[in-house]
């Protein structure tokens, strides 16, 4: 059984200064996709695919080759057109799952495209990934663990599900998530999530969350602010530090590493081990 543990705060905020934000200021593709955003360097919008970003490169690096990659609700594209601009190119294979996938996703660099409804009691995936990407998505499904728990066997042993959503204190959840779908309108969100929930989906699903982080405490864009990086190492401190009041939450779900067992049948017809004969030691006889 996998217990229900909260990644340590420290190691988060080590990993988050470690973690290259200039990337975020390369990005004239996504900026143009969010007219508010064009004009600053460091929007904080841009954060969710920034932590998306950094933990694919750190997954490359571990592995040392290039990713096969899914992205499930892909909307414009932003997320792999930030990984290239950002220059990411340890990529073998990276495929693309949305609803209605746009036309102009075609011309974006994905090797697949295809058109499915997560929450379609038949849907799964039909190929084996290192990392699959849920940015976004889980808050607009009424059984986000049920998908969850779908991508967790397509995932290669040691595999990665990165994502992110909107986050609510855990004592303020269950009543989020009842207003939510009593107001929900067709795409909305219909799902609240606290790390609390966030972990016990993972655990759930045999996961377990090596990364949760908030990303702002503060977010206006098009402010003058956006257009320094310290305001964005502020609110990520902030973030990593309180992630139940974080503005979004961020997270890195991994499935266990494959286990060599033998079985009983194996066992018992394992060659025995025959036991070494001593030779008994001479006695010496007092005079």
């Amino acid at each position: 059984m996998i217990s229900q543990v909260m990644p340590s705060r420290i190691n988060t905020t080590r990993r988050l200064r470690q973690w290259d934000i200039e990337s975020i200021d390369r990005q004239p593709r996504v900026k143009k996709i969010f007219t508010r955003v064009r004009g600053t360097r460091f929007p904080v919008k841009l954060l969710r695919y920034w932590f998306m970003q950094q933990l694919i490169v750190a997954e490359s690096a571990r592995l040392g080759r290039p990713l096969r990659i899914c992205e499930i609700g892909v909307d414009r594209g932003q997320m792999i057109q930030f990984a290239q601009d950002a220059g990411f190119s340890g990529v073998a294979r990276w495929d693309a799952i949305d609803v209605k996938p746009d036309p102009e996703l075609a011309e974006l660099g994905y090797d697949n495209i295809i058109e499915a409804n997560v929450e379609d009691a038949k849907f799964h995936l039909a190929n084996s990934y290192d990392v699959v990407i849920a940015l976004h998505l889980l808050e607009h499904l009424r059984q986000p663990e049920a998908l969850v728990g779908k991508v967790a066997e397509a995932l290669e042993p040691g595999g990665i599900l990165i994502g992110g959503y909107p986050v609510t204190p855990e004592i303020f959840a269950p009543f989020w998530e009842k207003r939510l779908r009593a107001n929900a309108a067709p795409f909305r969100h219909v799902s609240a999530f606290s790390p609390t929930r966030t972990v016990a989906m993972a655990t759930s699903n045999g996961l377990t969350v090596d990364f949760l982080s908030g990303a702002f405490f503060m977010r206006h864009t098009g402010n003058p602010l956006e257009n320094y990086s310290l305001w964005l190492r502020l609110n990520l401190a902030l973030g990593s530090a309180f992630p139940a009041v974080g503005g979004e939450l961020y997270w890195s779900m991994r499935k266990a590493e494959r286990r060599i067992l033998l079985d009983a049948k194996q066992l018992n017809s394992a060659r025995p081990i025959k036991p070494v004969k001593s030779r008994p030691s001479p006695v010496m006889v007092a005079p």
